[in-house]
């Protein structure tokens, strides 16, 4: 009888522990609305690329980001550790690995897996404006 007192008490405080850890969870959780035409833009020190981010930090972990490529950017073959999502919103995101090449247009999804060697610029005349997620922090690390 003690024994199964004890057990019940014990699974109590672990559903009163989830259940606060939910709770908590959820407070920290808030509604986000940016508007890709009026976010505030930062360049990118790699030049020709500027981004919002929305959420998250790409630097230590998982983000998201409105960034946009200037017309006729070249960001030459490279990987990231971490996988990138991206839809495009304007003008287009010229892609190009082993298998081809891409043009993503405004609608279009693209993931790239982390370490894929790949290309990735924008329209010579629109450049590229899209949604970023990336799984983790983000790199460019150029290809050998």
């Amino acid at each position: 009888m003690k024994k199964s007192l004890i057990g019940s008490a014990v699974a109590a405080l672990t559903i009163v522990a989830a259940l606060v850890g939910v709770a908590q969870a959820q407070k920290d959780k808030q509604v986000i609305y940016v508007s890709s035409a009026q976010a505030t833009y930062k360049p990118s020190p790699m030049g020709g690329v500027s981004m919002q981010v929305l959420w998250g930090d790409l630097d230590k972990g998982p983000h998201a980001t409105f960034t946009k490529f200037d017309p006729g950017y070249d960001a030459g073959m490279h990987t990231h550790t971490n996988d990138v999502s991206l839809v495009v919103i304007k003008g287009a995101y010229l892609y190009k690995d082993e298998a081809g090449e891409k043009r993503v247009g405004p609608g279009e999804f693209l993931f790239v897996p982390g370490g894929h060697k790949h290309w990735s610029g924008g329209d010579k005349t629109e450049g590229a404006l899209f949604y970023q997620e990336g799984s983790g922090k983000f790199d460019l690390i150029p290809a050998k």
